[in-house]
């Protein structure tokens, strides 16, 4: 049974200095380049997140030796298209986007038919944003026109480079083509529109031949293929996204403060930070250093009286994409409108998401209005519940279980939150976080 949560009391006053989960971005961008590597690589810090671990079962079905103990990985790879490829493979991305979209672009050069499936919410999202650029590649899907999983790949001999736009600002689109780039002879070209940059940095801290410029609205990337490359180790740094729950439940709440160590603070990835400091969150980040190309830093916050509504820049959208959730609950407090637009993108994840909260939001007893790619948030700063909230069906998405969690911490009432099983997805340390925080839990 997936359970659920109970929380009657809003969470105590609290001074804490805590870590979260290994960034999950990274840890899957990680396993799958130390596959691809020539001999052994380790990670530590790796999330025990299902994410992470569809992951590495997808590449042990493709004939990689993987060795992982607790959060230490070993993956031993056998360099560029060094997959095993045997007859009827099947490999499962489970609920995992970037696992599921990330490992297409590795097989545009498979010996055999790979068929990828997902589980009924990953099975929901659209595949042709990677499918269709990839038969340019030379693969070849099947059914043919398929959009949903689950699909079979069947790699070229004779794959070619391209040129591509990717118009969305999808990390996950421009990485796909990226991957796939490595085993296209010659240079393949990729015009991207502003997003996460992992995939950058690690191909330039892997010495693998590529070329950035940049203009204030897209990256433009040219890889040059079919380079090898050696093995590689990682230390992988907190998740920022893990992170925006315990930032936001300390803004909110009375008389907290917190710091968050050895968190991963790329440009890239904090938007919602940036939203929030707009919103006068005042959060902080200190400690800084370089760690292979990214910025590892503490973040420092703690709790406002007074936070303001924002007419939040669409530009801020992609760099915190996946904290929306969590910064409609500080709108919800704010003093004032906010309002968020070109979000469309929310419906396209785990769940139709922006929907979801709006619903949550009501039952709050917040005002919205939604529309197909915005929302606006009427701020109660004196809200505060007494009532009974139940939250289900909401597709079991993760980021929506830990939003209700951190509403019902940080506004009271008597909340009966379920599917509590599906922060395994990527964070199954969250409850047990909140608990060392004084959360009231059953």
């Amino acid at each position: 049974m997936p359970g659920f949560a109970v929380i009657k009391k809003k969470i105590s006053p609290y001074n804490k200095k805590i870590f979260v989960d290994g960034d999950k971005s990274i840890s899957i961008r990680w396993a799958l380049l130390a596959s691809q590597a020539i001999g052994r690589s380790i990670a530590s810090n790796l999330p025990n997140s299902e994410d992470i671990n569809s992951t590495i079962d997808c590449l042990k079905k493709l004939g990689i030796k993987i060795i992982k103990k607790n959060n230490v990985c070993e993956i031993f790879g056998n360099g560029l298209n060094g997959f095993n490829y045997k007859k009827n493979i099947t490999i499962n991305a489970g609920n995992s986007g970037t696992c599921g979209r990330l490992i297409l672009g590795l097989l545009v050069a498979s010996k055999k038919k790979i068929k990828l499936e997902g589980d009924k919410s990953l099975s929901s999202r659209d595949f042709s944003r990677v499918t269709s650029p990839l038969e340019r590649f030379g693969a070849k899907f099947f059914p043919i026109n398929r959009k949903n999983l689950p699909i079979s790949i069947l790699g070229s001999n004779f794959t070619r480079p391209i040129n591509y736009l990717e118009n969305i600002g999808s990390a996950q689109c421009k990485s796909s083509i990226m991957l796939a780039a490595l085993n296209a002879p010659g240079k393949t070209i990729i015009k991207a529109k502003k997003s996460r940059n992992h995939t950058e940095l690690l191909f330039k801290n892997l010495k693998i031949p590529m070329k950035i410029k940049k203009d204030k609205n897209y990256d433009f990337i040219e890889i040059e293929g079919k380079k090898n490359f050696k093995s590689f180790d990682y230390k992988i740094p907190g998740d920022i996204s893990s992170s925006s729950f315990f930032i936001v439940l300390t803004l909110i709440s009375k008389n907290s403060q917190l710091t968050i160590k050895n968190v991963n603070v790329n440009s890239t990835r904090i938007g919602s930070i940036n939203i929030l400091n707009k919103m006068g969150a005042g959060i902080k980040i200190i400690n800084k250093k370089k760690y292979k190309g990214e910025i590892i830093g503490d973040i420092f916050v703690k709790s406002k009286k007074k936070l303001k509504s924002i007419n939040c820049p669409s530009s801020l959208n992609s760099s915190a994409i996946d904290e929306f959730l969590i910064i409609f609950l500080v709108a919800s407090k704010a003093k004032g409108i906010s309002y968020f637009k070109k979000i469309s993108e929310l419906n396209k994840k785990e769940s139709p998401r922006l929907k979801i909260a709006s619903k949550i939001l009501n039952k709050m007893g917040i005002k919205t209005k939604l529309r197909s790619d915005s929302i606006k948030i009427y701020g109660n700063p004196n809200l505060k519940l007494s009532k009974k909230i139940l939250i289900k069906n909401f597709m079991k998405d993760h980021r929506v279980f830990m939003m209700s969690v951190i509403a019902a911490l940080s506004f009271g009432g008597e909340w009966k939150i379920y599917n509590k099983s599906c922060i395994n997805t990527s964070f199954p340390s969250f409850i047990k976080i909140a608990k060392k925080l004084g959360a009231k839990i059953n």
